[in-house]
């Protein structure tokens, strides 16, 4: 019952009832990435290109899709990263979404939420004062 709800009322929160129902009648699993979030196609757009398609592990967040299934879904490629044998290079980071608001956002020094002590004025800045 609890789903069913959270499918109704929310749209943030996975999927709603019409994208499933949306999914269940045309969508075609292609593959899922490792955050969990799901990919599908099926059916035409008003271009007619298949349409494309993320259910996503948890909230909506856009910056969750990894770049090689950013590019499948947006049409860089027509192959997707579950069909391709591609192997990052050492030097290449893993994917992270973004950590905006979040207890492992950056926060650099002199920032109010950062563990850091600010840096002491120079004395090369003066404050503007009205009239001054």
């Amino acid at each position: 019952m609890k789903t069913f709800l959270t499918q109704f009322f929310t749209w943030w929160n996975g999927q709603t009832l019409g994208t499933r129902f949306n999914t269940w009648r045309f969508g075609n699993r292609v593959g899922q990435d490792e955050f969990g979030n799901v990919y599908y196609e099926g059916g035409r757009n008003s271009d007619g290109k298949t349409r494309r398609w993320v259910i996503y592990n948890g909230y909506s967040e856009a910056s969750a899709v990894p770049p090689g299934w950013h590019g499948w879904l947006h049409y860089r490629t027509d192959i997707a990263p579950s069909g391709e044998t591609y192997k990052p290079r050492e030097w290449q980071k893993p994917h992270l979404p973004n950590l905006t608001g979040t207890a492992a956002a950056y926060r650099p020094k002199g920032s109010l939420l950062g563990q850091a002590k600010r840096p002491q004025v120079t004395g090369d800045y003066d404050a503007w004062t009205p009239g001054g």
